[in-house]
């Protein structure tokens, strides 16, 4: 899968330790969560490195055909269920696959990695997180949904099965439904994650208070890791 740009990169502090690799949703780009880093309220030490990825330009089935940024092909929607195509989802699972590698070579250990995505993006960092060969440092999955359970075998899981979630949703959610959201924080509840599950009142979006969360989710995070 070829991009035309290279990824944005916001680091806190000189000498990041960790890593952030933020996926967007259907439609936007890599610079749509750049302006909430600053507004985690993190700490200077430890220093973290955020990378936004930008998805390719692809026709998108359920918007007509309409050619915009995506990590995969949406061929019908409805309130209980998304059709995909798989194959997108691997592939983008390998571009995110690929931006780990990189951090480890520039000096960010796998296990310091954490990923983190809104809408389509976040079903592309459950599946890439929850399937990853290498430990992860956890994984932020924001008004999405597991795009096919079927990739999530338990062979897959290995290195990952106890990996940090953190699962939002707003209850107003007209693009993802809530529905969604729910169906897969039963599904990993079931199977055993360890989720760290949230609601807010509001529409296909973030929130400040969601944000402050995740913040304060990554510190803690950062501190078991560390």
């Amino acid at each position: 899968m070829e991009n035309d740009l290279p990824p944005l990169e916001v680091e806190t502090a000189a000498h990041p330790e960790y890593a952030v690799i933020w996926l967007h949703g259907l439609g936007a780009d890599g610079s749509d969560f750049v302006p909430v880093v600053p507004e985690l309220g993190l700490a200077e030490t430890p220093a973290v490195r955020f990378i936004f990825p930008h998805a390719p330009y692809m026709p998108v089935t359920c918007n007509g055909g309409y050619v915009m940024r995506a990590w995969y092909d949406i061929i019908s929607l409805d309130s209980t269920s998304r059709r995909i195509d798989e194959a997108g989802i691997v592939a983008s699972c390998e571009v995110v696959r690929q931006l780990i590698e990189r951090e480890k070579s520039r000096g960010i250990p796998v296990d310091r990695v954490f990923l983190a995505g809104f809408s389509q993006g976040g079903a592309v960092a459950y599946t890439t997180a929850l399937t990853h060969p290498d430990k992860l440092a956890g994984v932020i999955a924001l008004s999405t949904y597991i795009p096919s359970p079927a990739l999530l075998t338990a062979d897959s899981a290995g290195a990952n099965r106890a990996i940090p979630i953190f699962a939002a949703h707003g209850t107003a959610d007209d693009v993802v439904s809530p529905t969604l959201g729910l169906t897969a924080r039963d599904l990993l509840l079931e199977r055993g994650y360890a989720l760290d599950w949230h609601e807010y009142p509001m529409p296909h979006s973030v929130c400040l208070e969601e944000v402050w969360a995740i913040g304060q989710w990554l510190v803690a995070r950062m501190g078991q890791t560390g």
